[in-house]
């Protein structure tokens, strides 16, 4: 088998990330040698692989769904925004610098064509299929000349093209009809078909509009795949729920002990790697939420100031929403506070920030004795070591260099009192220093809350992504996507009015 598909999108957030990866997962189940690949990524949630390349965290899971380790390959191009308009530019795993979207769409991104083309070209020669994700929409018109992520590389390719459309969110069948009619002729040659993404009801009451569809644009759908509650997948470009919803839609498991352990976590502009706190919400008996309020915090047991791409903006929104007082009478009163990278920045004395922000000196909120200057150069590794009695695995990305002045040593940061802090994203996800943890933040917290002696949160994602290959398997025409894979598109399809203008 030598192969590939490319999934697009009608829109963003339908479900190409989850069921790109339920493909891989799909297919490494039959044992065909499958990799994941997105040629640019916009997203503030990022991972470092092995050999210190930084990719998106939605490409690690994916390539974690397909049984293989993660590289630079399957990401190329990584895109972490720093405001409305600009965002930092990651090449191989490498930052190269900020660029503003004119100035990247104005001709940075068409150059990138040939280097994506190429990572493709590689991940093809040593695996049987190459999952490609899409971003956006492939049909976004003022964008076209320059796309290296949706068809400008299915087309590079001559990837066959399935196009995912959330009916949840109603006018599904006008988002694949308008999605194909605005592609131009060589563009839509490519798109097969569609998928059907979190139906609701009745598949047979959907049946007849799949036949208009089909006899509208001569395409067939490909799956109809259902509403799947409480995967905890990791997420590209925000949070999978509103700030103020809970992290995971199932319900939180009874817990060991007597009382329930509450989190806040601060939903501070700019949030880098939230992902950060799903480890503590598979715990039975966690409950974690986000706020944006500081009278939010008075109930919780636990309050995280999680990583961001703005650690400047973000202490001032902290500081105009008055949450520098709440944080401030917690320190004092002894009840936990943990900063994760940017957030761990945001707790120490002093920030020297002519890179990030160029806000130059910057008082933090002085609940950690740290000073932090920021740098050119990006950190981007894998350390491992040990914190409360047990071993600890993690990763780091972050400009910030703190000089740790006291307290007791925690990880790469320290700890006062109950105020902690790290530069280690994924420490939590490390199960035995993720309990012991929580028994430090319970007793200090004053709750009569034990964690549960057996949750594996590295069970818990084989688990949903065997959800993800399960739901391709069970709702999607395998057979019909294993021919995409292998032959590519059926050869002529319609042509769909009016196409792209010229």
């Amino acid at each position: 088998m030598s192969g590939g598909l490319l999934v697009a999108g009608t829109t963003s957030d339908a479900g190409k990330s989850v069921v790109t990866a339920g493909i891989c997962r799909w297919l490494a189940r039959q044992g065909v040698k499958v990799a994941p690949f997105k040629a640019q990524n916009m997203s503030l949630n990022s991972f470092v692989t092995r050999e210190g390349a930084e990719i998106g965290r939605a490409q690690a899971m994916q390539a974690q769904a397909a049984r293989v380790e993660p590289t630079a390959l399957m990401n190329p191009v990584l895109l972490k925004p720093g405001s409305d308009r600009s965002s930092q530019v990651v090449l191989m795993g490498k930052p190269v610098g900020e660029m503003s979207a004119r100035g990247y769409h104005g001709g940075r991104q068409e150059s990138l064509l040939g280097t994506v083309v190429e990572c493709l070209e590689q991940l093809r020669a040593e695996y049987d299929a190459v999952i490609c994700e899409g971003a956006g929409s492939p049909a976004e018109i003022n964008l076209r000349r320059t796309d290296i992520v949706n068809m400008g590389i299915a087309r590079a390719a001559r990837f066959p093209v399935v196009v995912v459309g959330d009916i949840d969110r109603g006018g599904v069948f006008a988002s694949f009809f308008g999605t194909t009619a605005l592609l131009g002729k060589e563009d839509q040659e490519l798109v097969a078909g569609y998928l059907v993404n979190k139906f609701r009801g009745d598949v047979s009451l959907l049946e007849p509009g799949l036949d208009m569809l089909k006899g509208l644009t001569g395409r067939a759908t490909y799956g109809v795949l259902p509403y799947a509650h409480g995967l905890g997948i990791d997420e590209e470009d925000g949070l999978r729920v509103s700030l103020r919803g809970a992290v995971r839609e199932s319900e939180v498991a009874s817990p060991v002990g007597e009382e329930l352990l509450r989190v806040a976590v601060c939903a501070i502009p700019l949030m880098s790697n939230f992902t950060d706190v799903d480890a503590l919400a598979a715990e039975p008996g966690v409950v974690v939420r986000f706020v944006d309020r500081p009278e939010e915090l008075a109930d919780a047991d636990l309050v995280i100031i999680p990583g961001t791409r703005g650690t400047v903006a973000a202490l001032e929104w902290l500081r105009r929403r008055g949450f520098e007082r709440a944080l401030g009478r917690r320190a004092a009163e002894g009840r936990p506070i943990l900063g994760i990278c940017g957030g761990f920045q945001i707790l120490g004395e002093h920030i020297e920030d002519e890179i990030e922000s160029r806000a130059g000196a910057v008082d933090g909120l002085g609940l950690l004795p740290v000073r932090v200057r920021f740098r050119r150069e990006k950190t981007l590794t894998r350390p491992v070591g040990r914190a409360l009695g047990e071993n600890v695995e993690g990763y780091e990305i972050h400009h910030g260099v703190a000089e740790v002045l006291g307290g007791e040593p925690f990880l790469d940061g320290c700890r006062v009192g109950a105020v902690w802090g790290t530069h280690w994203h994924g420490s939590l996800e490390s199960d035995a220093f993720r309990r012991a943890f929580l028994r430090a933040v319970a007793a200090d917290a004053g709750r009569r809350f034990v964690p549960a002696p057996d949750t594996s949160f590295g069970a818990l994602r084989e688990e949903q992504l065997d959800r993800l290959g399960d739901l391709i398997e069970e709702h999607a025409d395998t057979a019909a996507l294993l021919q995409l894979i292998e032959t590519g598109a059926p050869p002529g399809l319609p042509f769909i009015a009016p196409g792209a203008p010229s």
